[in-house]
This record gives C-alpha cells, structure tokens and sequence, in this order.
C-alpha cells in the first residue's frame, strides 16, 4: 500500500468531479492548474503546482478529440516538468467502437489513439495507463514502448447494482451472444442464471432477435452491457425478454453515453424500469435522476492507485 501522500492529482476539464471525489476519499494533494482559450481557439495550459519528483496522477477520458488531446498535452507538460512517475486514468476509453478494421482502408483509431497516449515523454520511473471495462480487451496490445497498461474491471460495482435494482433472485442476461461469457461470469459471482438473446444479422445496421437462451418467465431480468450509446441493441433485446414474460426489466452498464436524446428514448420504451451506470462519462451527471443511477468510481480508482508497484 501506497503512501497517499506520494500522489498529486490532475485532471482534464471534463473531469475534475472525478478528481473531486478522489481527492475527497484519498485525501491527495491536489494539482493546480490555469486554462485559458485565445480568440483563435487555441488552448493554454498553466501547470501551477511543483510536480518534480512527484508522483502524478491525471484524469481524462477520451470522450472526444478535443479532450484527448487536452489529456496529451497535460501530461507531457507534468513529465517535462519532472513528474517522478505518471499514471494516466482513463475511465473511459471512446475510440473502441473502431478496435478493428473490417474493410479495406478503415482506419482502427483505437489503435492511432494509443499510440498518440503511447508517445506521451516517459517520467523517471514510467508511465502507467489505468483503463476500466474496456469494450475489447484487446485494446491494451494497442499501447506501444514502455507505458504499462493496467485494465480494471468494474465487477464490483456491477454486482452491487444489480442487487440494489433487483435484489437477490434475477436472471443475469446480455444484449447478445458477444458479451455472453462476460454475463455468465457475472452471474456466477452472484449465484444467479444468465441469458442472452440470439440474433441475425439482416444488413451491416439492421439485426433480428431470433431467441434467448433460457427461461425468464415471471422473474425479473438484469440486463448487463459494458456501455450503452444510443440504446438501440438494449431495446431489441429487452423487447425480447419482455416478450418471453419477463417480469421486470433493469439495466446496467459501466459507460453510459447517452447522445442527444438516448436516454429519454430508453424511459420512453416503457420496457424498462430503471438503469444504472457508473460516472465513468460526464455525460451522465446532468441525466441522473429516478430512471439513471449512478455510482461513482472514485473507490476502484483509490484502490488502484494504491495497489500499484513500482515501475522498473
């Protein structure tokens, strides 16, 4: 276990609550910083506190462009400023939907994203990137040189939600056959039976829920997935448990994205009866509310931090 002294911590914009909260249970020093933007959109950056021979903590998920690199130029500012050791948190990780290319000249951007964080100037004793439910976790082979990435698992704050939402007797299910393996886990951690939908692809956008996998009549199902964007798999799949007599419906993920009117979308439906996702994204902190629950982060992040060795 770590000295909590040892960690100053930063954060990009967006997410200074996520560095609020965890300097409020770490009790870290805090990272000051001065930001300003000139009349032609170019952005200045001020590092006020003495980070030299520090450990440093940053915050910032690549939830767009513009923070990505905001989080870049951060963090090679606090290494150039002699950081002793750099560990970069990214809660959420959001070029995963091109982890891979299909057809020809597709560009895998979460692999040029990588390597851009990749290139952040190495601190005396390393660079470390902690990432949380990684929408494929083949993600971490994208990181190149010698930054370390650590892949943390949400699986904590999952069980308790669903627990929360639907107590001890539910069916574990999936949006599709892809996270079943996930799910199954999941629902043996918790002593519970796990379904997932199966389905057929009827054109590159456009799927048909054929059947599920077990037997939900009557009982109240807990549909888990790693991030819910616009909703659209979610409600094909809810539809369909629904369908097979599904008491109540109940949905958790650990990235809740949420575009435009997504949300709103999903409570709409009427198949569901209420969510739950972390603050992994800030979109989520203005749509909280008796349909969105959220749980913070800040815990596994403490956690982490504090279970890191030295990097050689």
């Amino acid at each position: 276990m770590k000295n909590k002294d040892q960690f100053i911590v930063f954060s990009t914009e967006k997410y200074n609550y996520l560095k609020k909260n965890l300097l409020a249970e770490g009790n870290y020093e805090s990272g000051e910083l001065t930001r300003k933007t000139f009349p032609d959109g170019e952005k200045y950056y001020q590092i006020l506190s003495n980070v030299q021979y520090k450990e440093v903590v940053l915050i910032g998920g690549t939830i767009s462009d513009q923070e990505t690199l905001e989080l870049y130029d951060l963090a090679t500012g606090l290494v150039e400023y002699g950081a002793r050791k750099l560990n970069l948190i990214l809660p959420y990780y959001g070029y995963s939907t091109m982890e891979r290319s299909v057809k020809k000249g597709e560009i895998v951007t979460a692999k040029t994203r990588a390597r851009l964080i990749s290139a952040i100037p190495q601190a005396y004793f390393g660079n470390r990137v902690i990432l949380l439910d990684l929408h494929s976790e083949g993600i971490t082979n994208y990181f190149e040189g010698a930054i370390r990435p650590l892949h943390l698992y949400a699986k904590p704050l999952i069980i308790e939600a669903a627990k929360e939402l639907a107590g001890e007797n539910f069916v574990l299910a999936s949006t599709d056959a892809g996270r079943a393996k996930w799910v199954e886990s999941l629902a043996y951690d918790m002593h519970v039976d796990a379904a997932f939908v199966y389905k057929r692809r009827l054109s590159g956008s456009n799927t048909q829920v054929t059947g599920i996998n077990a037997d939900v009549k009557n009982r109240n199902v807990v549909i888990y997935d790693d991030m819910i964007r616009t909703g659209g798999s979610l409600l094909h799949a809810a539809k369909a448990y629904a369908d097979a007599g599904a008491k109540k419906i109940f949905v958790i993920a650990t990235h809740g994205i949420f575009p435009n009117n997504a949300l709103q979308k999903i409570k709409d439906s009427g198949l569901v009866e209420q969510m739950m996702v972390t603050d992994s994204h800030p979109n989520v902190l203005e749509l909280e509310g008796d349909f969105l629950k959220v749980k913070p982060i800040h815990f596994l992040l403490k956690d982490a931090l504090e279970s890191l060795g030295e990097i050689e």
